[in-house]
């Protein structure tokens, strides 16, 4: 796929709330950010389509969490468009964060509290009521497999089971679109296929749309949409079968190599 194919597919998601039909999970359309004179993000255009996994892969640096920053409002996007199930995140940044549900790369849970505790006080910031509150979260921790330690305190957690409760979290206020930042990251084999597979479970039961940010190619599956994002711009979106066709490697280590020019050793894992 061509990165004007790219571009035009991104452009197509934004203009279904003109058209009416129903908006895709997540469109960024001629994204641009700079620090200063280093232009970290350029012309980024992608699309998530609801009920899609979607994996954001890149290396460290590539411009992966300043895209997430941008999509959070933790930064403001001045150049281009960002659009959460139709909603504008600069016009309507209420509505659009609303139908967000977001995992940070860092641990962001208060260690002195439950885990119930914990997603108590995230249900409070979104105005939800204590008895709801108290619902959806044994809900919330039923489907990360922890609703037998809600009265334990996040301190007790492994990593992996910690990480289990901010996707936990970030259902409180049941959003459509997941955005999560190198979630796997630190965690040994077997959480992460745990924290990748309830997520995947979400994408299937819920039809939620997720952007996956990951340097790790093994985490990439053949139906995923895969947007590979180098020094800031995206080089290529689609399936793997297209990245391969594309490129012509014979694996996805190879592929990414191939569109990034990357040597052996910088290359993703």
């Amino acid at each position: 796929m061509t990165r004007a194919h790219t571009q035009s597919s991104a452009q197509a998601g934004s203009s279904n709330q003109a058209t009416g039909t129903t908006p895709d999970a997540l469109v960024v359309s001629g994204v641009s950010h700079s620090f200063g004179d280093k232009r970290v993000l350029d012309d980024v255009s992608l699309t998530v389509p609801k009920g899609t996994f979607a994996v954001l892969l890149g290396l460290n640096g590539a411009g992966k969490s300043t895209l997430f920053s941008l999509i959070t409002r933790l930064y403001d996007n001045v150049s281009g468009e960002i659009r959460i199930l139709g909603h504008d995140v600069r016009r309507k940044p209420g509505a659009a964060l609303q139908r967000l549900g977001v995992v940070f790369q860092s641990k962001t849970l208060d260690a002195d509290l439950t885990l119930q505790q914990n997603l108590l006080y995230h249900a409070a910031l979104h105005g939800i009521g204590r008895g709801e509150a108290k619902r959806r979260a044994a809900e919330a921790l039923a489907i990360v497999g922890l609703e037998d330690r809600a009265l334990e305190k996040v301190r007790n957690l492994s990593g992996g089971q910690a990480r289990r409760v901010e996707i936990a979290r970030s259902l409180m206020h049941q959003p459509g679109v997941l955005l999560l930042d190198e979630a796997t990251v630190g965690l040994d084999i077997g959480s992460r296929e745990s924290v990748i597979s309830i997520v995947r479970g979400l994408v299937q039961r819920q039809g939620l749309g997720v952007l996956w940010a990951t340097h790790l190619i093994d985490e990439i599956a053949d139906t995923d949409l895969i947007v590979v994002l180098h020094r800031g711009k995206v080089l290529f979106s689609g399936q793997l079968s297209g990245i391969l066709a594309t490129t012509g490697a014979a694996n996805a280590r190879d592929a990414f190599r191939i569109l990034t020019g990357t040597s052996s050793s910088a290359e993703a894992a």
